[in-house]
């Protein structure tokens, strides 16, 4: 019997996907596990498996945008008959045998009552309780897109839909020598939560520890270290102790969630990795249960395939808390942007010798500046203070996480 594939759902909130491109052709053997097409979600752009075996005998939908759950293909044997739904059709096409006819691309047809509107702007309005069916799109055939629901969240008027208008006038051209970069799907989302995170009542706390026992123990482990796995780095010993931290302090380990906090048994630390298109936030789970040298590894593997494109929205999910390091630019301290429902951000600079009074002697020590922007409606200063105090101590006297 022939198997519809359906746009899957890859992470909480996700309603819909832009499929890119097929990387099977109808008529291709297809093995269940393979890659079988790209799909664009508001968070990354990854390769969805087969989930059956056979021959792809029909693509319902070639690319564009798809809710989930929508038949996009059918998998089974040649010359099997199968009945195929295009994804924006009201109601499933007639049953079709062998030949295969071709359904129409859902990005060209209308969808019944359905509103037209983006991933990005069903989120927004979702979480921002405005009701889509008042509002008209300015997007391509009235389709609403973020902008439009973000005017209405302002307090503006929602865009009026022109009737008979005349023809706008041709947009003025960029001056000489500007170069004009469209946004990408990254791009977009990247600002979209920075808006979003902006609007949250933030605060810093900043602290300096002294990184000398921190240093001691990461050259132990780099010399302990087998020459195949990963060499452990400092933002290793890092996010072991804010693990540690945020295991004694569990209401920094949190998520805002509207009408209530989420506090979560289990540190699921977010890196923030520089990408030539933008910043991604891979999660390592249960970091509290991990070793350095364990960190060491997933951390090794969820930059590498950051960078190769290869991060799935697994990957991205599930965060309950995120460090920021720029140390390796030379940077001393900065103030990182909350990366929501998060409620706390940890920014880390570089690590600097600097002139310290102990005891009345001066000293040179190995400083590294923190600063930990906290979600004022999960976490009061206090709260965040003692965290940070905990981090501090830590990374001071390492044992102390043990």
């Amino acid at each position: 019997m022939a198997t519809e594939v359906k746009l899957p759902r890859l992470g909480q909130g996700m309603e819909s996907g832009t499929i890119v491109r097929w990387l099977k052709a109808e008529g291709e053997p297809v093995r269940k596990g393979e890659p079988l097409y790209e799909l664009d979600t508001d968070k990354v752009t990854q390769e969805v498996e087969a989930e059956a075996d056979g021959v792809l005998l029909a693509i319902a939908v070639r690319e564009g945008e798809v809710p989930v759950g929508r038949t996009i293909a059918v998998i089974g044997k040649p010359g099997e008959s199968f009945d195929v739904e295009a994804a924006a059709a009201p109601a499933p096409v007639a049953l079709v045998s062998a030949p295969v006819e071709h359904a129409a691309p859902a990005a060209s047809a209308a969808n019944g009552d359905r509103v037209k509107a983006s991933p990005l702007a069903r989120r927004i309005a979702r979480e921002r309780g405005i009701e889509l069916t008042g509002l008209s799109g300015t997007g391509p055939d009235g389709r609403i897109v973020a902008e439009d629901v973000e005017r209405v969240a302002a307090g503006g008027a929602p865009p009026a839909t022109p009737v008979a208008a005349p023809a706008p006038a041709a947009a003025a051209a960029p001056a000489v020598g500007v170069e004009l970069v469209p946004l990408t799907s990254l791009r977009k989302t990247i600002a979209r939560r920075m808006t979003e995170a902006w609007q949250a009542p933030a605060f810093q706390i900043s602290m300096s520890a002294d990184m000398t026992r921190a240093l001691e123990l990461r050259a132990l482990l780099v010399e302990r270290a087998s020459g195949e796995g990963a060499r452990p780095t400092i933002s290793d010993v890092l996010t072991k102790v804010c693990a540690a931290a945020l295991m004694r302090h569990r209401a920094v380990n949190a998520r805002f969630a509207g009408d209530a906090v989420e506090l979560h048994p289990t540190a699921n630390i977010g890196i923030a990795v520089a990408l030539p298109g933008g910043l991604v936030v891979p999660v390592i789970p249960g970091c509290e249960r991990r070793t350095i040298a364990e960190l060491a590894e997933a951390r090794a593997d969820l930059v590498g395939r950051a960078r190769a494109g290869k991060l799935t929205q697994a990957d991205l999910d599930g965060g309950t808390f995120t460090i920021s390091n720029l140390g390796m630019y030379g940077v001393e301290e900065f103030v990182a942007v909350l990366n929501p429902p998060q409620a706390a951000i940890l920014a880390v600079g570089a690590i600097e010798e600097k002139p310290v009074v102990r005891d009345g002697e001066l000293e040179i020590v190995p400083l590294m500046h923190m600063t930990l922007t906290c979600d004022h409606r999960s976490l009061d200063g206090a709260t965040a203070a003692e965290f940070l105090g905990t981090v501090r101590a830590f990374l001071e006297e390492p044992g102390l996480a043990l």
